[in-house]
């Protein structure tokens, strides 16, 4: 980590960041040069930041990915505070932008509002925004950058399926959000599909809005202990940092846990690393070097950007080779119908 902007230094430049807007030509000017041949981008992370072993911690990598192709690249990181609005957040991207950064990439849809008003007022800045398309993010200047997870979580579905012993697994979802429910579709349509008698139980940390259930591997690790009490062998978290928790309890259990987002038996504790099962991720580090070295190379085009398994922005890891020759097959297999096009995985959970 370069250097930290903390939410305090954010609010204390706002009455200074208010007569920029878009005539400040020190922060939004022409051209890629910063600070003589220095590049600077800047990375806002979402609740659990860096060190969540799930998508903060991948996009940062896409950051340190685009350093070794552009050496004069001076990385900030901004951390996010709990419990924080909007206005905290467009505080953070306003410092961002004024402090000379000419790409920043705010991690997660929370961002959406703040980065939507932000790029407006620095049209010269590049702004990448993950996991949002909304309106509210929209902008000439905003790379939108969305995946597929129900394509991944469906192919860990039928890995679950084929791989649990008791026909009993589970899904920890960190905000009841669409977002996350797409996890949660993809997973139970692909557990069904690989065993149409699978039991699967579910459980969201937090309802929408309370965005804390993405920094609790406490509460990840209760519901998953609750799950494995009641029978269940495999339980995929979709839910960042609180996913820490459902792979203690998984190792505690004896029983098996799917990551997320990260390959998640290369990034967890590594005492506790062999309890996961698999991971479903999305190329977060990929997308992100891509939209930093397309601003440096005067070849940024806004919009948004969706990735699904056709086009390598979703997988499913295979580290550690848990699979069994089954259950590898029957994955294989599913790819290769989405892929074709033969199957349609629904971001939407079934009624």
């Amino acid at each position: 980590m370069k250097r930290v902007v903390s939410i305090a230094a954010a609010v204390a430049m706002t009455a200074g960041l208010a007569a920029c807007g878009s005539n400040d030509k020190s922060a939004g000017g022409s051209g890629n040069g910063s600070s003589g041949s220095e590049f600077k981008a800047a990375i806002a992370f979402d609740v659990g930041g860096r060190g969540d072993h799930s998508f903060n911690d991948a996009s940062y990598a896409g950051m340190e990915a685009a350093k070794k192709k552009i050496p004069n690249l001076k990385i900030t990181t901004a951390e996010a505070g709990e419990g924080e609005n909007d206005q905290a957040r467009e505080n953070r991207l306003s410092q961002l932008a004024a402090s000379g950064n000419k790409a920043i990439v705010a991690v997660g849809f929370v961002y959406a509002k703040s980065i939507g008003t932000v790029a407006k007022k620095y049209p010269n800045v590049k702004f990448a925004i993950i996991d949002d398309a909304s309106p509210d993010s929209k902008g000439t200047n905003v790379e939108q950058i969305t995946f597929k997870e129900h394509e991944a979580s469906y192919l860990a579905g039928v890995a679950a399926a084929k791989m649990s012993k008791t026909g009993h697994i589970g899904f920890v979802g960190g905000v009841n959000v669409p977002l996350i429910q797409k996890f949660e579709a993809g997973y139970f349509a692909g557990a069904k599909h690989a065993n149409p008698k699978i039991k699967i139980d579910k459980t969201y940390l937090t309802p929408a809005g309370d965005f804390s259930g993405f920094a609790a591997p406490d509460k990840g690790k209760a519901s998953a202990n609750s799950m494995f009490q009641k029978g269940a062998d495999v339980v995929y978290a979709a839910a960042g940092k609180s996913g820490d928790g459902v792979i203690q309890a998984a190792h505690s259990a004896g029983k098996w846990a799917i990551g997320v987002d990260s390959d998640q038996a290369l990034t967890a504790d590594k005492s506790v690393a062999g309890s996961v099962l698999t991971s479903a991720m999305k190329n977060c580090s990929g997308t992100v070097e891509d939209f930093v070295t397309s601003v440096k190379d005067d070849k940024f085009s806004g919009g948004n950007k969706e990735f699904g398994l056709k086009e390598d922005g979703v997988s499913l890891a295979t580290t550690g080779n848990h699979l069994s020759a089954e259950a590898k097959k029957a994955v294989d297999d599913a790819k290769k119908e989405i892929v074709d096009g033969k199957v349609k995985v629904s971001p939407t959970p079934s009624k």
